[in-house]
C-alpha cells in the first residue's frame, strides 16, 4: 500500500541551534554554577573561614571545603535538584572529573546541615551588599507541607529529637485548606531581597514573626496582609523600634479605609518571591527525613536564590529574573 511521505520542516535554524546549545551548556551545567558560586562565597566569607575554606574547628581539615558543600547545595538547588541520589549517582557522574576531592553523598548530607550557619551569613551579607540601606519592608508567611493531613499522626518528622520543632497542623487562609509542616515567614525588602526569614510551626499564628524581627529592625515600615492585623503589636512594634505596620482594614473593622494601592502592590514583591521558591527551587516539594535537614534544604534554596539575584546585580540586570542571571 502507497504510504505518502511527509514532509517535516526544520522548525531550528542554524543560529537557533547554536543558542539552544549555548543555552544547555550555560543553566545546564552543573559545575559551571557550582565554580560561580564558590566565587561569591569566597567573595562573602573572608574573616568567617580559613583560607582553605572551612570553619575553624579542632580536628583535621578536610579536603572537600566547607565553601565547596555550600557552593555544591546552592549549584543543587539552582539546577532544581531535590533528591542527593539523583545529584550524586547522575548529574555528578559528568563533572566528578573536575571537582577532586569530592565527598561521598552521607557526608555532604552531614556536612552541608553543619554549615547550614555559614551559609545563613554568607546569604545575608550578598542581602545587605543589594540592598543594606531598604526602609521598606514587605513580610508575608507561605505554608511548607511536609505530607498530607491524613498522614499527620503518622508522620515521624521531628519525634526523635526536639518535639518543639517538630511539624504541627495548620491552617492556610489564603488556600482555604488546612495542612501538615511548617510555616517558612520571610521579610523582604522592595527590591525583592529577602532579609531576614524562619521557619515555625503551623500553628504559629503569622503575628508571632514580629517578636522576632522586632530586635533587628527599626525606623522602617514593613507592610503586611490581614494576618498582622493587631492594635497591640503595632503599637509595640512603634513604641520599641520605630516601625510602621501597615495592613489593610478588614471589612467589618471599625474606622475602615480602603487600601492604599501603592502600598498592595508593594507587597506582591515578597508573594513573588515565595512563587519563585515554589516554581523554580521546589521549596514545597521536600523528601527530608529530620527537621534540621528540611531547616538546612531551606537556607540553602534561599541562600541559592540570594546568590543568583547578587549574579544580576552586579552584571546590572533586573535582580528579579534569576532563572536567565547565568546567561
Amino acid at each position: 500500500m502507497y504510504k505518502k511521505k511527509l514532509h517535516i520542516p526544520k522548525i531550528f535554524s542554524n543560529l537557533e541551534c547554536s543558542i539552544f546549545k549555548l543555552y544547555n551548556l550555560v543553566m545546564c551545567n552543573l559545575y559551571t554554577k557550582f565554580v560561580k558560586f564558590l566565587e561569591i562565597c569566597k567573595e562573602f566569607s573572608e574573616d568567617l573561614v580559613t583560607e582553605a575554606g572551612n570553619v575553624r574547628r579542632p580536628g583535621p581539615v578536610p579536603r572537600f571545603s566547607d565553601l565547596e558543600v555550600i557552593s555544591l547545595s546552592m549549584a543543587a538547588e539552582a539546577e532544581e535538584i531535590d533528591s542527593e541520589n539523583w545529584l550524586f549517582e547522575a548529574k555528578l557522574k559528568e563533572c566528578r572529573s573536575s571537582i577532586p576531592n569530592l565527598i561521598s553523598r552521607r557526608q555532604f548530607n552531614d556536612r552541608r546541615k553543619s554549615v547550614s550557619g555559614l551559609c545563613e551569613q554568607i546569604r545575608s551579607r550578598m542581602a545587605n551588599h543589594i540592598d543594606g540601606g531598604e526602609d521598606y519592608f514587605c513580610i508575608d508567611s507561605k505554608p511548607i507541607e511536609v505530607c498530607r493531613v491524613a498522614r499527620g499522626k503518622r508522620c515521624k518528622m521531628g519525634r526523635t529529637g526536639d518535639f518543639h520543632k517538630a511539624p504541627d497542623f495548620g491552617y492556610c487562609a489564603s488556600q482555604g485548606s488546612y495542612f501538615f509542616g511548617y510555616k517558612l515567614h520571610a521579610l523582604c525588602g522592595l527590591s525583592g531581597v529577602i532579609h531576614s526569614y524562619d521557619l515555625s510551626k503551623a500553628s504559629v499564628h503569622d503575628i508571632n514573626y514580629l517578636n522576632d524581627i522586632k530586635p533587628l529592625y527599626h525606623d522602617c515600615s514593613i507592610f503586611g496582609d490581614k494576618g498582622y492585623i493587631g492594635a497591640e503589636i503595632q503599637l509595640d512594634l512603634f513604641e520599641t523600634a520605630n516601625i510602621r505596620l501597615e495592613c489593610p482594614y478588614r471589612l467589618n473593622q471599625k474606622n475602615w479605609k480602603p487600601t492604599f494601592i501603592p502600598f498592595a502592590k508593594a507587597r506582591k514583591r515578597v508573594e513573588t518571591l515565595f512563587s519563585q521558591l515554589t516554581d523554580q527551587f521546589l521549596v514545597i516539594r521536600n523528601y527530608a527525613k529530620e527537621t534540621c535537614g528540611l531547616f538546612a534544604r531551606i537556607v540553602g534554596k534561599v541562600s541559592a536564590m540570594t546568590a543568583l539575584q547578587y549574579i544580576n546585580y552586579i552584571n546590572n540586570k533586573p535582580i528579579g529574573r534569576i532563572k536567565y542571571a547565568l546567561i
